[in-house]
């Protein structure tokens, strides 16, 4: 419905960056539970973070129009390793022009920055994500003790 090829790299791409995000959603959920004293103070943590990884994911503001000084988060920020992943393996070798003249290919890179030839490097990033959440949560959960005797 929103244009996407019937191939099946695409498809498998799709299903790679979909899986292993909701991969690394679920560890750090886990995490921030098992990092933290009770499931209230997780909920604030985990929301505060959510917020800040919406506003840096290069969705509302792309990576080209955030301030110099506030980058750095963009390329800590795992949601925006999965839209560079969805959006540049979806539609980042396709060369059909826009309206504008523009291909489809040279808009998301020169508005968003995304590359197609940077897809594997992405593809490692978010599976780094979920194994570095899930190291986090493994030692947590074996180092911090929040009961009281």
């Amino acid at each position: 419905m929103i244009g996407f090829e019937w191939t099946a790299a695409k498809f498998f791409w799709y299903l790679f960056f979909m899986f292993f995000t909701l991969m690394y959603f679920t560890f750090y959920g886990m995490m921030a539970v098992a990092a933290t004293p009770n499931q209230n103070i997780a909920s604030i943590v985990a929301a505060a973070f959510y917020g800040l990884w919406n506003l840096f994911s290069g969705f509302i503001v792309p990576r080209n129009r955030i301030p110099v000084w506030w980058r750095w988060y963009y390329w800590i920020c795992p949601v925006a390793w999965t839209l560079y992943g969805l959006v540049t393996s979806q539609f980042g070798d396709i060369t059909d022009k826009l309206d504008t003249g523009v291909t489809v290919k040279d808009y998301l890179n020169s508005y968003f920055g995304f590359k197609h030839d940077f897809l594997g490097v992405v593809a490692a990033v978010v599976l780094g994500f979920v194994v570095l959440f899930l190291f986090i949560f493994a030692y947590a959960i074996k180092a911090l003790n929040f009961q009281r005797r």
